[in-house]
């Protein structure tokens, strides 16, 4: 077994992302496990612990997969990592800027910037929570 030691790219454990079925109920549930809600469109959500560590919800219909997201601290490490790696870099509607990769055992990572400006944009949610709608029982 032969030793790589190059390293594929840096970064902080920023967030996971999971499925969720009812994206209305589990952003409740997190809020009562103490979360608050960062970020929420019809199809995901990403709310934040005390600490800043993120869940993402993704609902039906979502587009992104499920992973783990590392952050990077500056746009230049992102394009770097990304070059390293192959992939494309995507700008995203809640202005983040990543991309995704394969990790360990073929997991799925997401290499993730959070510009500047990400800060003020974020301060409102992106929809009220009327608007995320639970589906009919038996759905």
């Amino acid at each position: 077994m032969s030793e790589q030691s190059e390293l594929r790219f840096g970064g902080v454990v920023d967030h996971v992302a999971i499925q969720s079925e009812d994206l209305a109920r589990d952003v409740r549930e997190y809020e009562r496990l103490g979360f608050r809600v960062e970020t929420l469109y019809h199809d995901w959500a990403m709310l934040r612990d005390a600490r800043g560590f993120g869940v993402a919800l993704l609902g039906p219909g979502s587009k992104h997969p499920p992973h783990m997201g590392l952050r990077v601290e500056t746009r230049a490490a992102l394009e770097e990592a990304a070059r390293r790696e192959h992939r494309p870099v995507k700008e995203h509607r809640d202005r983040t800027v990543s991309f995704y990769t394969k990790g360990v055992g073929g997991q799925i990572v997401e290499v993730i910037y959070y510009p500047p400006d990400y800060e003020q944009e974020k301060s409102h949610v992106q929809s009220s929570m009327s608007n995320v709608q639970s589906p009919p029982p038996g759905v």
